[in-house]
């Protein structure tokens, strides 16, 4: 018996048809993959504010983008927020703010911050703030930050662990600076960081 063509094209053209779709669905979600992972690791990473060190400027549960491509390019500045990685666990992230650059000297006295012997202004916090000492930065301590050293600290200075207890980080520990909130959305923005 000779097989019917009319019925048995069409079976094969089907299946034939499924798999080019699947290999072309396939292919996308690899290019989409590649591109997503080529932003995430280069570009820019989605990050979410866990616990209260930078109260007032972000509470916990704010939505961030960090951008990775400006300090490919410059040197972090003093009052930008970064996040970076926990100089004690890797593994885990923080966001704080620049308070001292490379070349700055800073020493903290009578729960005041000063920065090269200038009594800080810190208009981003509350007027009461104090800034206590901690284990690394001790009370009228004069210390310097040296080549790729920054000292960063969270604006919320009596619930924040940071340069104040565990010392300087580098440019390597740094994950990027933080650029655009877009959770909660009253306060979606561009961040001026200062």
């Amino acid at each position: 018996m000779e097989p019917d063509l009319y019925t048995d094209l069409p079976k094969k053209s089907f299946l034939a048809g499924l798999g080019n779709h699947f290999v072309e669905f396939f292919q996308t979600i690899v290019i989409f993959g590649a591109i997503f992972a080529s932003i995430y690791l280069f570009i820019a990473q989605f990050h979410k504010v866990s616990g209260n060190s930078m109260v007032p400027t972000f509470q916990s549960n704010d939505y961030l983008i960090t951008e990775k491509v400006s300090y490919r390019f410059r040197d972090p500045k003093k009052g930008e927020v970064i996040v970076l990685k926990n100089p004690r666990d890797e593994s885990q992230e923080f966001i704080k703010r620049i308070i001292a650059v490379p070349g700055d000297s800073l020493h903290i006295s009578k729960n005041s911050l000063f920065i090269n012997g200038q009594k800080v202004n810190e208009d981003f916090l509350p007027p009461d703030t104090q800034t206590m000492s901690g284990a690394f930065i001790k009370e009228d301590s004069i210390i310097k930050a040296g080549d790729n050293q920054y000292f960063v600290f969270g604006d919320n200075r009596n619930n924040s662990s940071d340069s104040r207890n565990w010392g300087p980080i580098t440019k390597e520990e740094i994950v990027g600076r933080a650029f655009f909130r877009y959770y909660p959305i009253p306060d979606i923005g561009l961040l001026t960081n200062e």
